[in-house]
């Protein structure tokens, strides 16, 4: 944790040094006031996906789920998993926090990169509002076909990576 902390302050400390160099004093002013509308949103979005995601703890049987997409539920609950984050309604300020709530249920490692890893290449509610409208649903089929086992792959990957790390 501590890391990521450091390396995005590194990249913040590389990236206005650059803005600076490119664009002066106005630059910064400019990059921070759009750092601060962004902030702004999301101060008033999170705490309630936040809350939202821990009322949904208490509605769904999180736990019997957490189970089945356990460590020890293998190449079946990482495909499940994928599927679970295929139906997670909403953009990241929903989803994220059902996973947060997933991982701190028990869920695996693997079980979630498949879960985001479902949610970004499948998600439902973007494929029924925007993706089929607009491209049509043969087109859905084509991709979905050959992103079918992106989520699995993934999962597997971080797994093979987690392993070697001595992260599991």
């Amino acid at each position: 944790m501590i890391g990521a902390v450091i390396f995005i302050w590194a990249a913040v400390l590389v990236l206005s040094v650059l803005v600076w160099r490119r664009e002066g004093t106005p630059g910064l002013q400019k990059a921070g006031v759009s750092a601060l509308g962004t902030a702004k949103t999301l101060m008033l979005r999170l705490p309630f996906a936040l809350l939202a995601a821990s009322f949904l703890v208490q509605i769904v049987p999180v736990a019997a789920l957490s189970h089945v997409i356990g460590p020890q539920s293998g190449i079946t609950g990482i495909a499940l998993a994928a599927g679970i984050g295929g139906l997670l309604p909403g953009g990241p300020m929903t989803s994220f926090p059902i996973a947060i709530v997933f991982q701190q249920s028990g869920a695996g490692l693997p079980q979630m990169v498949a879960l985001i890893s479902g949610w970004a290449v499948f998600a439902l509610h973007r494929l029924l509002a925007y993706e089929a409208p607009i491209m049509g649903w043969r087109f859905v089929a084509l991709r979905s076909a050959a992103c079918l086992t992106l989520p699995v792959i993934a999962a597997l990957l971080a797994q093979g990576i987690a392993s070697v790390l001595g992260l599991l």
